[in-house]
């Protein structure tokens, strides 16, 4: 626990050091939402605003995205030499993962401030207690994913392109999939099965129901579910990856 703290500290100083680029990072979602939203009818958000079912997406989109990068400053750890000392370092494996894993949390909370707070002089009902819970289901998936990235970044060996080859072709999928821009309902059976399979599908669909202020028990249970089931094999992928790096 103390290694894994101290990696986590380790990984949150740049953030601190330079919260602007966290900002900086908000712009394309701020810019999907100013554009895309306002496209989306009534009739296909389920008769409501369409930032209220809109913004639940671009907040899980936000976390994926920012998870899933992540891996590249590992890469970049690894072609200094900075990775390889931290191996021979007294550090548990483990925790080299775990608290990396832990520290995409935090920017991910900083996001989703912003775009409550962006939204919400807007036709946007601000639901705190949901937001809140949403919140805290998005930091389970975001571990996953950060972890995930991470494996793949140390399976990439120092390679670039075979990085970003694998993430990108993984991550715009995952995302139409789980209905974060456009509304799943009517699309072909096949999109629909795979969408049943995807599960970030079940994170949104929880996440939205949440930011609108119900609590529907099935489907908060199933994005709970959803969530834990990222983590925890992002998490174990991760944790064995970093004991076999060298």
């Amino acid at each position: 626990m103390s290694d894994t703290l101290n990696v986590m500290n380790r990984e949150l100083k740049p953030v601190w050091r330079e919260p602007m680029a966290v900002v900086f990072a908000m712009i394309q979602p701020l810019v999907f939402l100013g554009l895309f939203a306002p496209l989306l009818p009534e009739m296909a958000t389920g008769g409501g605003s369409a930032l209220q079912w809109f913004v639940p997406g671009i907040v899980a989109m936000t976390a994926l995205m920012g998870a899933s990068f992540t891996g590249a400053n590992l890469m970049e750890e690894m072609q200094s030499g900075s990775h390889e000392r931290q191996l021979v370092s007294p550090l548990g494996r483990p925790a080299l993962l775990v608290g990396r894993a832990l520290k995409e949390v935090v920017p991910m909370l900083m996001q989703v401030a912003i775009i409550v707070a962006v939204v919400t002089p807007f036709s946007f009902d601000l639901h705190l207690g949901g937001v809140l819970a949403a919140a805290a289901l998005l930091s389970v998936f975001s571990v996953g994913v950060g972890a995930l990235s991470f494996a793949l970044a140390l399976a990439s060996k120092g390679e670039d392109w075979m990085f970003w080859t694998i993430q990108q072709t993984l991550l715009f999928p995952a995302l139409l999939t789980a209905g974060v821009l456009l509304p799943i309902d009517g699309a072909p059976r096949w999109l629909e099965v795979v969408s049943m399979l995807n599960p970030m599908t079940y994170v949104v669909d929880a996440a939205r129901a949440l930011f609108a202020g119900t609590w529907p028990a099935d489907v908060i249970l199933q994005g709970a579910a959803g969530a834990a089931i990222v983590a925890a094999v992002g998490l174990l992928v991760g944790v064995r990856a970093m004991r076999r790096s060298s």
